[in-house]
């Protein structure tokens, strides 16, 4: 029997999976974008409301062009309900958890807690695979990342006192979870419908989730529709979800998901400097500094994952 390669970043890009690398170009910059222009929006509008509106409309948008123009068949109710589920993870979850913190956490900081995803994702596929071990490297990496993480909290510590602060920083912490085991369960399915309509609903049903988290904590009862909630709503739909969303489905369904979770190296640095730049949010040296220490982390967890899983590909050819 052929031993089958495993997606590795050893490999050499395939010219099938160009499109792929060109989409993981384009969600590390547009995802980066997001943050700002979420919390633009969630600072005048309900949060969960305002995420449930933008991901029905980008859900409704992209499956209804699948459906009725380019005349994709409809997926069966099994498809329907993987879908659905995935949905609640990766956008009520995911997105809808992030838009709630944003009221009290910078975009710039949510993005930062948002870019440990490869070690998320890497942590939960060694527990998932009992015969996978932590490498000396990547329990590396696990602590200076960590180390990144804290001392960028020792900037904003005053905010600590405030109860919303704290709950906001825990929601992105399992937002970034949620969005792991939603992408390693997009990833490790069999693909039998197009994945950019997977994406559509995905996103419709992922906003449906989100109407019962409106209802229960959103304040409903002064809704004030100004301009920037108008353009940070149609950015976010027709940029941050339709776009990007699609494009970030499509990388899964072609690239090892380790490869395809690396855009959250570069969303942090887009953030931050957008934050800065257009919300005046909080950027000195320190917080330069422990975003690198950060990425260093992140990298060598990622690394040591590859090293790993290059290590048993070798051993299997012996």
């Amino acid at each position: 029997m052929a031993i089958p390669v495993p997606p590795s970043i050893f490999h050499p890009v395939k010219k099938e999976n160009l499109l792929a690398y060109i989409c993981l170009a384009g969600i590390s910059v547009i995802w980066g974008t997001t943050f700002l222009v979420m919390r633009i929006g969630v600072m005048q509008f309900p949060p969960f409301l305002f995420a449930a509106i933008r991901q029905i409309m980008a859900g409704s948008l992209l499956c209804g062009f699948l459906l009725i123009i380019k005349k994709e068949n409809l997926p069966s109710l099994t498809t329907l309900r993987i879908q659905a589920f995935r949905g609640f993870l990766m956008i009520t979850c995911g997105n809808g958890l992030v838009s709630w913190a944003e009221v009290v956490v910078t975009s710039g900081l949510a993005a930062i807690i948002c870019s440990t995803l490869p070690v998320m994702v890497i942590l939960i596929n060694l527990a998932i695979n009992r015969n996978e071990r932590t490498t000396p490297t990547i329990f590396l990496g696990s602590l200076i990342g960590l180390a990144g993480i804290v001392l960028i909290f020792s900037e904003f510590i005053a905010d600590f006192i405030n109860p919303h602060y704290q709950i906001g920083i825990l929601l992105i912490f399992t937002a970034t979870f949620t969005w792991g085991i939603g992408s390693i369960l997009t990833k490790r399915s069999i693909q039998t419908s197009n994945p950019f309509l997977n994406a559509g609903l995905q996103m419709f049903f992922g906003g449906i989730f989100c109407l019962p988290f409106s209802f229960v904590f959103d304040d409903l009862q002064n809704i004030v529709w100004t301009n920037d909630v108008l353009f940070a709503l149609s950015y976010l739909i027709i940029v941050g979800s339709i776009s990007a969303f699609s494009m970030y489905v499509y990388t899964l369904s072609k690239l090892p998901i380790t490869i395809a979770s690396l855009y959250s190296y570069i969303n942090p640095l887009v953030a931050v400097i957008l934050g800065w730049l257009v919300l005046e949010e909080k950027l000195n040296l320190k917080i330069g500094i422990a975003f690198l220490i950060t990425v260093a982390g992140i990298y060598l967890v990622n690394y040591g994952y590859q090293q790993q899983k290059k290590k048993q590909y070798e051993s299997l050819k012996i």
